[in-house]
Parts: C-alpha cells; sequence; structure tokens
C-alpha cells in the first residue's frame, strides 16, 4: 500500500482548517443576529460549537479579528453582488442593477449590513485590510459613471475629490466623481432608513420611493441611457 504524500496530508489539514473556519464565522453571524456586534463573543462561539476557547483562539486570536473577518466578508459578498448586478447594459440600466443589488442583499443579509453600515462596534477599530473590499460596491459605482459629463465643484469639495481620484483605477471627471459621492451617500443612507425603520409611516413599502430615487441619482449623476 503507497504512502500518502506530505503534500496530501497538508491539503487534508488545510480542508479541515477552512471547514472549521467556515463553521466558527456561521455561528459568529447567528450570535450578530441575536446579540449584536457590540456582544460577541470568542468564548459563546466556542461554547456553542462544542469547542475550547483556546482551540478556537488559534483560528481567531482575538474578537476583533473574528470581526474582521466578518467585516471583510461581507464587504466582499456585497460587492460582488453589485459587481455582477452591473456587469453589462446602458450606465443608466447599470447604475439601477447596481442600487437594487445594495437593496436586495441588505434586505437578504440585514445583520451582515448593519456590521459594515450601522453603528460602530465599541472598542473596534477596523484595520487597513478592510478597506479593499469596502471599496468593491461604491468603485462599481464610480465606474458606471466614468464617462459622465464635468462640472465645477467649490474648491474644498475639488481637493476631497483629488485625494479620491488617486486612489481610482480609471480617469473620471472630478464633477462627474462629486455627483457620484452625492448618489453613493443617498443610496445608502435610503437602504440605512428602510432597514432600520425610518421610512414606517411614510415610504413605507419602499419598493416604488426606491425606483423613483434611483432614477433621479442616475438623472443628478449624468448617465445615459
Amino acid at each position: 500500500m503507497s504512502t500518502p504524500s506530505p503534500n496530501a496530508g497538508r491539503t487534508a489539514r488545510d480542508r479541515a482548517r477552512a471547514e472549521l473556519t467556515r463553521e466558527i464565522k456561521e455561528e459568529a453571524r447567528r450570535q450578530l443576529a441575536t446579540d449584536g456586534a457590540h456582544r460577541l463573543s470568542l468564548r459563546a462561539v466556542a461554547r456553542s460549537l462544542g469547542m475550547v476557547s483556546s482551540a478556537l483562539y488559534r483560528y481567531f486570536p482575538s474578537r476583533d479579528d473574528l470581526l474582521t473577518a466578518l467585516i471583510i466578508d461581507a464587504y466582499d459578498a456585497l460587492g460582488a453582488a453589485v459587481e455582477e448586478a452591473a456587469r453589462t447594459g446602458s450606465p443608466r440600466a447599470r447604475w439601477r442593477a447596481a442600487a437594487h443589488a445594495v437593496r436586495n442583499w441588505a434586505l437578504a443579509h440585514r445583520h451582515e449590513y448593519a456590521l459594515i453600515y450601522g453603528s460602530p462596534v465599541p472598542g473596534y477599530q477596523a484595520p487597513q485590510d478592510t478597506v479593499v473590499p469596502a471599496g468593491r460596491a461604491p468603485l462599481t459605482l464610480v465606474e458606471i459613471a466614468r464617462d459622465a459629463p464635468d462640472t465645477e465643484v467649490p474648491p474644498v469639495v475639488g481637493e476631497q475629490v483629488a485625494r479620491i481620484r488617486e486612489l481610482v483605477a480609471f480617469d473620471i471627471a472630478p464633477g462627474a466623481l462629486a455627483r457620484v459621492m452625492v448618489a453613493w451617500t443617498q443610496l445608502f443612507g435610503m437602504v440605512n432608513f428602510e432597514l432600520f425603520g425610518q421610512l414606517v409611516g411614510t415610504a413605507d413599502p419602499a419598493d416604488e420611493f426606491f425606483d423613483y430615487a434611483v432614477a433621479r441619482m442616475a438623472e443628478f449623476v449624468g448617465l445615459p441611457d
């Protein structure tokens, strides 16, 4: 009988580690839903999985490490949904699709959305690792508007836009980027209002209001049909 190669053994260990990592994060998400991010506890996660805390610490040395992993996963999942939705079509159609992807993902993953766009978790400071995943959804909106017309902006806004333009991988007029920033904050603010009950008694259900607002945003940004 042949002896398994060291590579095969490492692959099996890697698969086992990946599976347990997935289970840890799934349990942590369940606790987010029931207790909130501020009460997330490695000991509670370990207890729910039938693990000793010391074993879980080999995967996530601290609560903040686990929170960071959940935040990156959430940003990546949202970003992937927006990128996929906005893959084809006219700029205006892509904008509508991207906006609806943000809303649909948020409604389907309320607690994960709250983790990345809700109240800050006390004592937690997001590391640099979260920056690139956090940029996926907004950068998709910027890319859609890359050919939108330029307009004049106030000097301070122009300085802020110039800093942002250095971070994006394609050219976009300063005025167009400023308008995308306005629309981006309106889009996510509108989703926040819906998720956290601020539209109850006014624009609830929000389907038609959301459609209307997204269409007006596209006009404001200057996107062609």
